[in-house]
């Protein structure tokens, strides 16, 4: 049994570099495979998620069994036998590597320039994301070139972490700075800190100031600060207000009021009923 996915523009970018995968197979194994080697910058990845068998590598031998996962590089001599009583199973996934104009491949896909070959115990489970290539390969869903694609990516980096044994990468995300971050700042201030909301104090953690500040939320919520105030400490009344177990006064008190009747007047406000209303509304529900 052989399945085999071909003839399909798989490319894309790593890093500085270009990968093209240029077939994805699967099979059960009744044949050898005979010598043969990869031409400049192709590799091949040969996964077996079961049976057993032996590869013969640049005239050594190694065991093949379930979980083993081996790399061939360009010019890396390889044969494959399989066990007549348990025959490999076996993916295999065929790409080659282009530099970019400079001539190199970047941090991440240098490894395999370093590493023609490779071979033991796969410890990334590739296995799921090449069957998960696979099914996308056989629906076609929508988006599904996408999926490919990040799966084909996932595929290789697990690859180089089962080369290096999850070495720390060098690079790092850079810190996003405070502008792309004013978003964040502002949901988060509203969500967690409506009991002490201030226009200042916002201000302040936004690095701008208060006319700022509400021009800012005017343009990006259609609301100014006291209209998205208001709405953070009525959404927590709202809830609060469901539990049985606390009084009005207490709710009072956690929002921050400085009065039950101040906390009160602006409930009544914001929702048209007063709160004992919107008790009996929501309890007979």
């Amino acid at each position: 049994m052989r399945t085999l996915y071909t003839n399909l523009n798989m490319r894309f970018r790593i890093e500085n570099a270009e990968l093209l995968v240029l077939n994805i197979a699967f099979e059960r194994f009744s044949r050898c495979i005979p010598r043969h080697s990869h031409g400049h910058n192709s590799y091949e990845l040969h996964y077996i998620p079961c049976g057993h068998g032996t590869v013969v590598v640049n005239d050594r031998t190694y065991k093949i069994s379930p979980n083993t996962l081996y790399v061939t590089g360009p010019y890396v001599e390889h044969e494959q036998i399989p066990d007549p009583s348990n025959p490999m199973a076996e993916y295999c996934l065929y790409f080659k590597l282009i530099k970019n104009e400079k001539g190199i491949y970047g941090e991440l896909l240098k490894t395999f320039e370093d590493t023609p070959f490779w071979f033991g115990q796969d410890s990334q489970d590739i296995h799921s994301t090449i069957r998960m290539i696979l099914w996308e390969l056989d629906n076609n869903y929508t988006g599904y070139m996408t999926q490919v694609e990040a799966l084909l990516k996932q595929c290789i980096v697990k690859l180089i972490r089962n080369y290096e044994r999850n070495k720390t990468a060098r690079n790092r995300f850079a810190p996003s700075n405070l502008a792309d971050r004013k978003y964040i700042i502002t949901e988060e201030y509203f969500l967690y800190e409506y009991q002490t909301l201030s226009l200042e104090v916002l201000a302040g953690k936004l690095g701008l100031g208060t006319r700022q500040t509400n021009r800012f939320l005017k343009d990006c919520y259609g609301k100014n600060f006291q209209q998205k105030k208001a709405e953070a400490k009525m959404s927590a009344a709202s809830i609060l207000l469901n539990n049985e177990n606390l009084t009005v006064t207490e709710i009072a008190t956690e929002l921050g009021y400085s009065s039950l009747e101040h906390f009160v007047t602006a409930f009544k406000r914001f929702y048209g009923m007063s709160t004992r209303e919107y008790k009996q509304k929501n309890f007979h529900k």
